[in-house]
């Protein structure tokens, strides 16, 4: 009952700045910077579909009101 590092799972800046450091060493600095703009991108994509599928559901809603 030693350990004093406080809640499991919980990440400091170090540990973030250690996943970083692991990610530019395992990818390299090109291939990292794709992979965040592909995931970027992703989300966008992701995001205006949802949007696409609300108007969808207004739309409908409007005409069994009219």
């Amino acid at each position: 009952m030693g350990f004093n590092g406080g809640i499991m799972g919980e990440m400091s800046p170090w540990h973030w700045l250690l996943v970083i450091i692991i990610a530019l060493l395992l990818f390299g600095p090109n291939k990292l910077s794709s992979l965040g703009k592909g995931l970027g991108e992703g989300i966008r994509n992701f995001k205006s579909a949802m949007r696409g599928d609300e108007e969808k559901k207004e739309e409908k809603a409007e005409e069994k009101k009219s």
